[in-house]
């Protein structure tokens, strides 16, 4: 070979080598976590789960060709979710989803410094993980369950779906600062609606039931589940418990009117773990948990089962079906 041509073709090559590398960069396969307080089998958090890998594959994000996804799946056991955040942490993903306040407290426990992006979590201020909406600071961003607000709209339904109500049972985690929020906006509404009001803590299924069943003892009464885990782990539990008390109950999601509940009222959580990808996305190209606003819900829904208002002696005011998002009937 004479020389000018192998110093062209140690040019060209060399020319090649950041294309090359260029090419390698953007083959690399990013990992993320997730990490769920669910078991994995239930339908709905299938359901989930299924929006937010949607949402990536439309972000150009497929598992199993430029994304890893590393999951762990822990219902109603703290260790064990304090555990599998440790085992996620281990394996240095890029980014984890934190489904939950429960999730994302145990990531909080083990990381300061993996980026975060939560769903589904109430009051991510109150609960010290973010310093505020607008400005997350640290490694954590994402989107609120809801406003407390909305509290205030289940006692509005409990009284247009049954207006005899005089007394309302509120069901909430008194652990989590949601569950004291939930319960301050319904406890300063209750008197303008000439509603009593009292309080069911949950601790296990237990108490649940005794606390219910003593409740209903007296007429006129009906039930608010607010959001919290302990009220989803329990909700087969509850469903049960209204209908043998005949006791019309509101729930702040669709899959307890789904499996038998009367009424529910919220944000439709598929959207928001879908929504949540966006924010991956936007942490795998390169920016920062604390630069990305806390957001809030977009779709809200409304769901009457009219099965249930039957076998409860309940006609729903037509006013109430027109505005419902679905009707199960």
């Amino acid at each position: 070979m004479k020389r000018r041509d192998f110093i062209r073709s140690i040019g060209g090559a060399v020319a090649a080598w950041p294309i090359a590398a260029r090419a390698q960069q953007s083959a690399r396969v990013r990992r993320i976590g997730v990490l769920a307080p669910w078991v994995a089998e239930d339908p709905q958090n299938q359901d989930r789960i299924a929006a937010f890998q949607q949402a990536l594959r439309e972000l150009g994000w497929t598992d199993g060709h430029n994304l890893g996804i590393d999951y762990r799946w822990r219902a109603g056991d703290a260790d064990g979710l304090r555990s599998a955040a440790a085992e996620l942490v281990a394996l240095a993903p890029d980014v984890i989803l934190a489904v939950g306040s429960a999730a994302l407290g145990a990531l909080k426990q083990v990381t300061r410094t993996v980026p975060i992006v939560f769903a589904i979590v109430a009051d991510p201020v109150g609960g010290g993980y973010v310093d505020s909406l607008a400005r997350p600071g640290g490694n954590v961003t994402g989107f609120l369950l809801f406003e407390y607000g909305i509290a205030g709209k289940w006692l509005e339904l409990l009284k247009q779906i049954a207006p005899p109500i005089t007394r309302a049972a509120v069901i909430r985690d008194p652990s989590a600062s949601s569950g004291i929020g939930q319960w301050a906006v319904i406890e300063a509404m209750a008197p303008s609606m000439g509603v009593e009001l009292s309080l069911i803590n949950i601790h296990d299924a237990a108490e649940l039931e005794r606390d219910i069943t003593a409740f209903a003892r007296l007429s006129n009464g009906g039930l608010i589940v607010t959001a919290n885990p302990l009220a989803t782990q329990h909700r087969e539990l509850t469903i049960r418990l209204a209908r043998d008390r005949k006791l019309p109950a509101v729930y702040f999601e669709r899959f307890f009117v789904t499996g038998g509940g009367l009424i529910s009222y919220g944000p439709q959580i598929a959207d928001q773990v879908g929504r949540a990808a966006g924010y991956v996305d936007r942490i795998l190209k390169g920016e920062k948990p604390a630069d990305l606003p806390v957001q809030a819900p977009t779709k809200y829904e409304l769901v009457v089962n009219l099965k249930t208002a039957k076998a409860l002696g309940i006609d729903v005011p037509a006013a109430l079906l027109a505005r419902a998002d679905e009707v199960i009937e």
